[in-house]
């Protein structure tokens, strides 16, 4: 039982960006019940680890983690284990049976009753009358929609997320004041389709703009987007907006309309390029996922993702080999062979790093206006990593000339 003394938090988090703002979200509630962070194990009081399920490999690391857990609890009365995010509610109560010493079990679709869950526990003190600011960091992320409406054929998030539900306007500007107050420079916008966004009349678009105005906010950044929700309306709403970055991580999976058809991702590889070129009108830098040996790929679908690369020329690709999630329709396809699977991989992470270094060096001599994460080194606007000769203030904002590109790194001449 943790009430009434200092309870220290170990948080470990797997998986994606929203799940680092889930922990931050998690931690709050913690943190107004009088916790504290800890980034040592052996002397925190309750560890939380907050899952992905996106991948099988993802799921086992925070499923063995919690199994070591069982001798740090026996090491000290009292010590509380909180299995959260989309892994507990993919694998629900069999966990707790299968791990009895596992105090809570909170899944991704019940973040919204986390205090609830805490309280019901009877293992933490009552909240406070407000939620401390997060730990203070220059990116500050939050979460403004969770859920995803889509059904993609190789994908668990739905199941385990549940549909999109868009936060209220007021709570996410409220959030975005917190992380200016406690120094983030940049705000990360998170949702699984994230430029889907839609609450009463405001538009995702809006949303960007009026998020730019809060003060304090140097720029503005957002993750995932689905290729079919940018409109006309949103580059228009947007062009005129510097602090909006100008790079989008847009995943297309595959450059096949029919294996895009098959993984039910709601558009072909005409309406993917269509997308490209009208966010490249102003001025956005493009990276992306790719899929690779989806069980319906054939050689020719595979030469039409090799394609489709060299026609967009992403800037970074995040490449994988296809691997079945249970659950899920295409774990029931037939898989193609692994020596398949990895020498169509190598192929096209051969291709992808070209790519990187040219999109690096062809910034040469381009003015940069760089968001300093370090005294020494930061990012640009289109997400070029950019390292100058002068050290800056950190959070600072450094309009300069890159002269050169070693691999994937511009050097300023500042």
């Amino acid at each position: 039982m943790l009430l009434g003394g200092m309870n220290k938090v170990f948080i470990q988090t797997y998986g994606c960006q929203m799940n680092v703002a889930d922990s931050e979200e998690m931690f709050a509630h913690l943190a107004a019940r009088g916790a504290v962070l800890t980034d040592k194990l052996d002397e925190a009081d309750t560890v939380l680890i907050n899952t992905c399920t996106v991948r099988d490999h993802a799921e086992h690391r925070a499923v063995s983690f919690l199994g070591r857990l069982s001798a740090w609890k026996k090491e000290k009365p009292g010590r509380v284990i909180i299995f959260a995010g989309c892994a507990a509610q993919r694998l629900g109560k069999a966990l707790q049976k299968k791990y009895p010493f596992l105090d809570i079990l909170s899944g991704a679709k019940d973040i919204e009753l986390f205090s609830e869950t805490l309280d019901k526990s009877g293992l933490f003190g009552m909240p406070g009358e407000s939620i401390q600011p997060s730990t203070p960091n220059l990116t500050g992320y939050v979460t403004i929609m969770r859920g995803c409406n889509f059904a993609c054929s190789y994908c668990i998030v739905p199941s385990v997320r549940g549909p999109i539900k868009c936060l209220p306007v007021e709570d996410i500007l409220r959030d975005v004041a917190r992380k200016t107050a406690a120094g983030a420079k940049e705000i990360m916008l998170l949702g699984q389709t994230v430029n889907a966004y839609q609450e009463g009349t405001v538009s995702f678009a809006d949303l960007l703009n009026r998020v730019s105005e809060v003060p304090g906010v140097e720029r503005v950044r957002f993750t995932s987007p689905h290729p079919i929700f940018f409109t006309p309306e949103f580059l228009n709403a947007v062009k005129d907006n510097p602090k909006i970055a100008r790079h989008v991580h847009l995943p297309v999976q595959s450059g096949s309309s029919k294996v895009l058809q098959e993984m039910k991702r709601g558009y072909t590889r005409e309406v993917f390029l269509e997308k490209i070129q009208a966010l490249k009108s102003c001025g956005f830098n493009i990276s992306t996922d790719i899929i690779v040996g989806f069980p319906t790929e054939t050689e020719a679908d595979f030469q039409q993702t090799l394609t489709l690369v060299d026609k967009v020329q992403f800037f970074i690709a995040y490449c994988y080999k296809y691997s079945p999630r249970q659950g899920t329709p295409a774990a029931q396809m037939e898989l193609l062979a692994e020596n398949i699977l990895e020498e169509r991989l190598d192929i096209l992470l051969n291709k992808v790093r070209g790519l990187s270094e040219a999109a690096y060096q062809s910034q040469i001599g381009s003015v940069q206006e760089v968001l300093m994460e370090t005294e020494t080194k930061g990012r640009s606007s289109e997400n070029f990593w950019v390292k100058t000769k002068n050290t800056y203030p950190t959070g600072s904002l450094v309009r300069t000339k890159i002269e050169r590109a070693e691999g994937t790194l511009l050097f300023a001449r500042d």
